[in-house]
C-alpha cells in the first residue's frame, strides 16, 4: 500500500464519526458529508487527532477521548452570577439558554444557564463537552494533499461554505 493511504500530518482527511457523551449519540456525520480536516493543525480535538495518526483510508475504529484531550476539564471559575432582571427582555432566563457577551478583550464568550436561584442567574462558560468522556467511532473516509491556500491557512476551504 502507498503511503498515500496513511494518516499523516499535513493532510488533508475525510472522516465519518459518531460522538457518544453519556451512552447518547449527540453529533454524528451520518447525515452530512464526512468531516474534513487538515490533520495536525488543531482542525480537531487533540485526542481524536493523535489516535487517527497512522490509520487507513477505510479503516475504522472506537476511541475514548479523555476531558483533558477534548474539550478540557470543567473550570470552577468558568461561572458568573448574573441579576435576572439584567438579561435583555428576548433572551429567556431559563436552565439551558444559551448565550454570547463580549469579555472584557471584546471577544465573544459563550455560556448557557446551569442554574437559577434567587432571581439570580448562573452563566456556565465552561464548552458544554468539558469533562466529559468523549467515545468516537470513526472511520476514514479519503485522504488527500492540501492545496497550496489550505496549508497556508492552516485548514480545509469547504467550496460549498467557509467556517
Amino acid at each position: 500500500m502507498s503511503e498515500e493511504n496513511v494518516v499523516k500530518n499535513d493532510l488533508v482527511v475525510a472522516m465519518d464519526y459518531s460522538l457518544t457523551v453519556d451512552s447518547k449519540v449527540i453529533d454524528s456525520s451520518e447525515e452530512r458529508e464526512p468531516l474534513e480536516f487538515l490533520q495536525g493543525h488543531g482542525n480537531i480535538i487533540p485526542g481524536l487527532e493523535r489516535e487517527i495518526l497512522g490509520m487507513r483510508i477505510g479503516e475504522s475504529k472506537e476511541v475514548i477521548v479523555s476531558p483533558a484531550e477534548g474539550y478540557g476539564e470543567t473550570e470552577e471559575d468558568a461561572f458568573m452570577e448574573v441579576p435576572a432582571n439584567q438579561f435583555p427582555e428576548n433572551i429567556p432566563v431559563e436552565v439551558g439558554t444559551e448565550i454570547q457577551i463580549e469579555n472584557e478583550d471584546g471577544e465573544p464568550a459563550y455560556a448557557r444557564i446551569d442554574k437559577i436561584e434567587n432571581n439570580m442567574a448562573e452563566l456556565n462558560f465552561n464548552h458544554p463537552l468539558a469533562g466529559k468522556e468523549l467515545h468516537f467511532a470513526i472511520k476514514i473516509i479519503t485522504i488527500r494533499d492540501p492545496t497550496e491556500e489550505e496549508m497556508k491557512h492552516g485548514h480545509v476551504h469547504n467550496h460549498d461554505h467557509e467556517h
